[in-house]
């Protein structure tokens, strides 16, 4: 935004908090309309596999069982593919995030010189920063938390159409307060290192390569995910007579002489709770929480010194 511009907005804005707010979502609308606008098509998604998306596999799986799921092909086979994509997409969402706060929110109002304009019109540094974070992180924590939200909603409702291995293991241990602490870890760093670089292209890289050192850890470490090397969740599969009696799945697959021979009628399949769910999520969100308050208070201090000094 060009200084004239900024001078135009401050007077007005600066000095009362929402007045800084409506600085912020101006400033950067464009950015909020394409995080709204994912959050939208995400949570879209996440409904549509929770609605029709679901329907051959389920059918796949009531009439065959877990051996119909894996000798499905197209929609039974590709749901369970499909079922990932929204925690693709929250996690591209959280580098974003990253960057967004190193380049566009911080570092290019440095290096263009806005920030300091507007520090000179009644908006301390504290309160400049203060609103900066604050605004993108009560969307971050709104879009996040809507979308996890959702996502439990489809675990408890389809998880059962997932292929057994790793895959659902990840995801189930992905899926919680943590999925809504790493997007603001992210801010916090972006942010930290925006002050840090003060110029939009070296804060856009470092922060990307910062995050990524946290995606990194995150997947390979206790109390993180360590996806590649714990045990696969546990499982139950049913099957139930016309009479609804339950019996042990036959394995007849596909063959409906089989079936018929077993008078089995319907097939179920779960994947069971763990115990040391929330144990983990909750140590992974303190932990990361823990991290963005550090990262948080290191960029107040920096920008106390650099304001200091000049």
């Amino acid at each position: 935004m060009s200084a004239a511009a900024v001078l135009e907005a401050t007077p007005t804005s600066a000095r009362t908090p929402r007045g800084l707010i409506h600085t912020v979502l101006r400033l950067h609308r464009g950015a909020l309309w394409i995080w709204l606008a994912f959050v939208t098509a995400t949570a879209g998604f996440l409904l549509w596999l929770l609605g029709p998306g679901a329907d051959t596999a389920q059918r796949a799986l009531e009439s065959y069982g877990y051996s119909g799921l894996i000798m499905a092909n197209g929609s039974a086979d590709e749901y369970s593919s499909l079922f990932y994509y929204p925690d693709t997409l929250i996690t591209l969402a959280s580098f974003a995030v990253a960057l967004f706060a190193g380049g566009p929110l911080i570092a290019r109002e440095l290096e263009s010189g806005t920030a300091q304009l507007a520090w000179t019109q009644s908006v301390s540094p504290a309160r400049w920063l203060t609103a900066k974070l604050a605004v993108p992180a009560a969307f971050i924590v709104l879009g996040t938390t809507l979308l996890t939200v959702l996502y439990h909603q489809l675990w408890a409702a389809h998880s059962d159409l997932l292929i057994a291995g790793i895959g659902p293991r990840s995801l189930y241990f992905s899926l919680g307060p943590a999925t809504v602490a790493a997007p603001l870890l992210g801010l916090a760093l972006g942010a930290l290192i925006g002050l840090t670089a003060r110029r939009t292209l070296p804060a856009l890289a470092f922060s990307g390569f910062a995050y990524f050192l946290v995606y990194a850890f995150r997947g390979n470490h206790w109390p993180f995910q360590g996806r590649y090397q714990q045990p696969e969740l546990s499982s139950r599969s049913r099957a139930f007579t016309s009479a609804g009696t339950e019996i042990r799945d036959p394995g007849c697959y596909d063959d409906k002489a089989c079936l018929a021979q077993h008078d089995v009628v319907r097939f179920t399949r779960e994947y069971l709770p763990s115990s040391d769910y929330w144990p983990r999520q909750l140590l992974e969100t303190g932990v990361l929480l823990a991290l963005t308050a550090v990262a948080v208070a290191l960029a107040f201090g920096l920008l106390r010194r650099r304001a200091a000094t000049g």
